[in-house]
């Protein structure tokens, strides 16, 4: 990988953890309801995009699942455990996408798992329950427990993507934006009354997050990596993506002023450890996973 493409692999990881901080910031400290700041996100992300919306993917209905899974499902969630979870343990518990696609391509695409990715797996669950633990036990707060929601609707949709072929990375985010908007508005006007007033109460900081979060994450910096995943193996890509968890802890700690102790410490490299393992193995659906996480990703 040339300099320049390492570059561009750290301004991408950079920008998924910047968002994890910010999103953070609009559902907790600005009070704007994530579903409707997740149904506003995929509005402005389906307008951009729409040029590429057409031709449909074949089979219509699996796209359309694909995107309900990776957008509907993956970003609300993840925006709902923001209201509660912090950022560091958020990118700690979201690696377990990682091994929820590995046993998942298993399971429907037949894929087979040996010892160093089983390996993989039990050191990542190991670190994400090590993360959940506390003196009194496992216990997992409502916020952590939409991360793992989170985590598991977008591995889903990264296995069923991978049945899908010829869908170029605007494409992608074309259809994921088209299907989640109504959705998720409908979910915000039934269950978050005053939606729009929170936000333009938020005022103009939130427009900027909300743009950042749209334009410059889901169609600049996942369209950036997409394209050095054509360009160099996915096993070399796939487990420098890890600086995004740890450059979100880092921004987690000195921004939202995450607690972070050596529990946290000694969870959050198990977990790491064992996601880097798995990446490092030839995995169908690595890349396609790792494109839809904000690590939300």
């Amino acid at each position: 990988m040339s300099l320049r493409d390492f570059g561009v692999l750290v301004l991408v990881c950079l920008v998924w953890a910047c968002n994890n901080i910010v999103s953070k910031i609009v559902v907790a400290q600005w009070g704007v309801p994530p579903l409707f700041y997740a149904a506003v996100r995929f509005a402005i992300v389906a307008a951009v995009t729409l040029p590429w919306l057409l031709p449909a993917p074949r089979p219509t209905w699996r796209i359309v699942a694909v995107g309900l899974l990776m957008g509907a499902g993956n970003f609300a969630l993840l925006f709902m455990g923001f209201k509660t979870a912090s950022p560091s343990a958020s990118a700690v518990v979201i690696q377990l996408a990682v091994p929820f696609t590995t046993i998942l391509s298993m399971l429907l695409l037949g894929e087979k798992v040996r010892w160093k990715r089983g390996l993989g797996i039990a050191l990542t669950l190991t670190g994400a329950v090590v993360v959940m633990w506390n003196p009194h036990g496992l216990t997992l707060s409502p916020g952590l427990w939409f991360i793992v929601a989170s985590a598991f609707t977008g591995s889903l949709g990264a296995v069923m993507m991978k049945q899908i072929e010829g869908v170029k990375p605007l494409q992608f985010q074309a259809w994921v934006g088209a299907t989640s908007v109504l959705p998720l508005a409908l979910l915000s006007l039934a269950t978050e009354p005053g939606g729009l007033g929170l936000a333009l109460k938020a005022g103009w900081p939130f427009l900027a997050a909300l743009l950042f979060s749209a334009l410059i994450v889901s169609v600049l910096a996942h369209t950036a990596y997409y394209g050095l995943i054509q360009r160099h193996d996915a096993n070399l890509v796939a487990p420098l993506t890890l600086m995004t968890p740890l450059m979100t802890i880092g921004l987690g700690v000195l921004v939202t002023h995450d607690h972070f102790d050596a529990r946290m410490g000694l969870g959050t490299l198990l977990a790491l450890v064992g996601v880097l393992i798995i990446a490092l193995r030839k995995n169908q659906v690595m890349p396609l996973l790792l494109l839809t996480r904000n690590r939300s990703q």
